[in-house]
């Protein structure tokens, strides 16, 4: 049975709103479990990429800032092809448009075989880049899919459990750049007295082992190619609900002139641009806060690990809170819980501030669906559209860690260490977040 986008979605249910209501339909339950395999297939891109940023600054030899440009590549992807995948939802249908993701995604994963091969970093970016340009159709396709699979009470709750395989994902990804990238990359061994071997060697030395450390940074980028390509099969092969209503004329100026009048969709949007530079920021620095009191690589990453499981765990505990919490008011205070760990990271440091940063997960467990269910009420047919401005948003990705890379750059910042200082920005995200929690809160 072909399935439409509710019009008028309350994605807020109140306390008594939706208690007796499925999240997932049992004709729903086979396309529900493939997008959501999706969550976990670009949760995975977005976190073993997430510690390449430190891999590409000691194999390449490079300053922070221009590492971070990794994340300004990868994110950045979401800008651009957010809104020419909703464009393509409207004219065929949203099986399309993820198959049309998928191929961009395995494309830009194979593409680091030639990347490793010339040693540029520039070619990396491009291909980091181009993996984008298909997490943007997924992600674009998958959300508003998901909102749309059974009753629109519980689509908030539907929408967060789907979201809870994209950690899975993460942690997987978390998991292979430790145990297969950063473990394995001999431009990350380090004297008896700590400082980095890499470093003293000749320049022919340094050839060969940057060459072997980009192949290990290739091979598992490549790997998760074919495994992508599997899953483009998969879907080719399986009925999708059909979203697109044929015949149906839009114009995209008018559709954008519509949700910039939506005061929530609008402070939506901005809130989940802070969202994701906070969360992009924390995951991807945490390995040179860590790396700054002693930890090498690898076990920052592990840390980073358990901070992922903490975000897994915190998720199915704040969906399951939503039953009896307003969505708005909870994301308000689990923001104000971000600021107060984020603050210990900054002004007490040291192992203590480590814990905070990890602790710091828990609190953005519920943030981007929850902003992304919010922002989307009652926006009607113009979901696509809504969805694409808030997969967009993602850009906050790319613009913040390298600015944060430029403060770490820096020894000291008005007499607090460097990388310490950095997550002000972070900071300064989860206070705009818990303004927009309270703000919807306020209006009901």
């Amino acid at each position: 049975m072909e399935s439409t986008v509710a019009e008028n979605i309350d994605l807020k249910p109140s306390v008594d709103e939706g208690k007796n209501d499925k999240v997932i339909d049992k004709k729903y339950l086979l396309p529900f479990a493939l997008i959501s395999s999706l969550f976990a297939l670009w949760g995975f891109a977005n976190d073993i990429t997430n510690p390449m940023v430190s891999a590409f600054q000691t194999v390449m030899e490079i300053s922070t800032f221009k590492a971070s440009l990794v994340q300004f590549a990868f994110y950045s992807g979401y800008f651009t092809m957010a809104l020419p995948a909703a464009i393509l939802i409207k004219k065929y249908s949203y099986k399309s448009v993820i198959l049309v993701g998928l191929g961009l995604y395995a494309t830009g994963c194979l593409l680091f075989i030639p990347a490793a091969q010339y040693q540029i970093f520039g070619f990396f970016l491009i291909s980091l880049y181009i993996i984008t340009f298909g997490l943007a159709f997924l992600e674009t396709t998958a959300n508003p899919l998901i909102l749309s699979l059974g009753s629109p009470a519980t689509a908030t709750r539907r929408l967060n459990f789907a979201q809870s395989f994209n950690p899975i994902g993460s942690i997987t990804g978390m998991f292979v750049a430790q145990q297969f990238i950063l473990s394995n990359l001999d431009s990350a061994e380090k004297a008896a007295d700590g400082s980095l071997i890499y470093t003293t060697l000749s320049a022919v030395e340094k050839e060969g082992i940057r060459l072997h450390d980009l192949m290990v940074i290739r091979d598992p980028y490549a790997l998760l190619g074919v495994v992508v390509i599997a899953m483009f099969i998969v879907i080719a092969l399986t009925k999708i609900p059909q979203e697109k209503q044929p015949g149906k004329e839009f114009s995209v100026m008018d559709t954008i002139k519509k949700l910039a009048k939506n005061i929530d969709y609008r402070e939506g949007v901005i809130a989940q641009i802070f969202y994701v530079g906070a969360q992009i920021m924390c995951w991807t620095f945490i390995i040179q806060y860590a790396e700054n009191i002693g930890y090498t690589k690898a076990e920052a990453q592990s840390l980073n690990i358990i901070a992922m499981f903490i975000f897994l765990g915190c998720r199915f505990v704040a969906t399951f809170l939503m039953k009896y919490i307003n969505s708005a008011l909870l994301l308000a205070l689990f923001a104000i819980g971000g600021v107060s760990t984020i603050s210990i990271t900054i002004f007490v440091g040291g192992d203590t501030g480590l814990y905070a940063l990890v602790a710091t997960s828990a609190f953005m467990s519920l943030m981007f669906p929850t902003i992304y269910g919010i922002a989307l009420d009652k926006v009607g047919e113009d979901s696509e559209f809504g969805a694409a401005g808030l997969v967009m948003a993602i850009v906050g990705g790319a613009l913040m860690p390298p600015l944060q890379g430029k403060m770490i750059d820096q020894d000291v910042i008005f007499g607090i260490d460097g990388v310490n200082f950095s997550f002000i920005l972070p900071l300064i995200c989860f206070v705009i977040i818990a303004i927009f929690g309270f703000r919807r809160y306020d209006k009901g």
